[in-house]
């Protein structure tokens, strides 16, 4: 089965950086579309970065295009969020998801990892 778990969330103030990594397992990849949503308290839960998996085309949310990097590597099975500039605002829980080829959800999600961004 399908299985995605994130790492490296934290605590950092407003200026610094953080990687996230997303560990996927239970299949190859191929054709999938991979991704970072983030929710922050009372908030709606919003799209940050996706990633193909074969062809590493990118899309960002304009809030974050610019700062965040995503990233695959697919000898390991990650998937990678580079955050840089951090502001408060990008304080949320960061998840990771991913969507099968021709599906229109994405189907898979991990629990989530807990970015704070201190002013």
């Amino acid at each position: 089965q399908v299985q995605l778990v994130e790492s490296g969330g934290g605590l950092v103030q407003a200026g610094g950086s953080l990687r996230l990594s997303c560990a996927a397992s239970g299949r190859t990849f191929n054709g999938y579309t991979m991704a970072w949503f983030r929710q922050a308290p009372g908030k709606d839960r919003e799209f940050v970065a996706r990633i193909t998996w074969t062809t590493c085309y990118t899309n960002y949310a304009d809030s974050v295009k610019g700062r965040f990097t995503i990233s695959r590597d697919s000898a390991k099975n990650t998937m990678s969020l580079q955050m840089n500039s951090l502001k408060p605002e990008d304080t949320a829980v960061y998840y990771c998801a991913a969507r099968p080829p021709g599906a229109v959800a994405y189907s898979y999600w991990g629990q989530g990892t807990q970015v704070t961004v201190s002013s």
